[in-house]
């Protein structure tokens, strides 16, 4: 399947696209060398004790009005907590399988969907929201599904738009009985069949980006 960077150049129809493993210490020379980042999935959690997640904060508040940010997944937690939210380990577990979410707050770059179905694999959720943020989606499961920043171009979404259903479907297979009890994930593993709205966040994300002038 690739890797993230992988599955965004497919979602987005864009690329190739520059990449930065930070967690790896590989970063751009500086923030004002892109016009925009857009920060993936991790498997480490945003209040590890780890050199580069303090690093990725600094960073992200260092681009704040230079680029624009997407952030998904651990993207979307780790942007909360740079701009003043809050992320913890969530006791309801994990959130996996196809998602419904409902717009909360439509935005110019969103068309006129009142939700949509992305999947979803996170346990860690976001509990407070950046006071500049405002909540765009959300579902009874993840109250911060998808975040709008009003005093910068960003945005950040809870699930995976780049999650092609084989893939999501194999990830809980690999997780099936160990991470996940096998009812949770064999229900999971058959939402993925469902029609989802993939294309349509890909498009809105994809419409943001094509949006910011970072000179206005």
């Amino acid at each position: 399947f690739g890797d993230y960077p992988d599955m965004f150049e497919r979602l987005l129809q864009m690329g190739p696209l520059p990449r930065f493993q930070v967690s790896h210490g590989r970063w751009p020379k500086a923030v004002c060398d892109f016009d925009a980042y857009l920060l993936t999935g991790s498997p480490a959690g945003v209040y590890d004790p780890l050199p580069w997640i303090g690093e990725l904060k600094t960073f992200l508040r260092a681009a704040k009005g230079q680029a624009a940010l997407v952030g998904i997944c651990f993207g979307h937690q780790i942007m909360a907590e740079a701009f003043g939210g809050h992320v913890i380990k969530s006791p309801k577990g994990w959130g996996v399988g196809l998602q419904h979410y409902q717009v909360i707050d439509r935005r110019p770059w969103m068309d006129s969907a009142p939700g949509f179905f992305i999947p979803a694999s996170h346990q860690d959720q976001v509990i407070l929201h950046p006071p500049e943020a405002k909540v765009i989606a959300a579902n009874p499961f993840t109250h911060f599904a998808a975040l709008a920043y009003l005093d910068q171009p960003a945005i950040s979404f809870q699930g995976h738009p780049e999650f092609e259903p084989e893939f999501a479907q194999a990830l809980l297979k690999s997780r099936k009985g160990s991470l996940l009890p096998n009812d949770q994930a064999d229900a999971a593993i058959a939402s993925l069949d469902r029609p989802n709205g993939r294309a349509r966040v890909g498009g809105w994300i994809r419409a943001f980006l094509e949006g910011v002038d970072l000179k206005a």
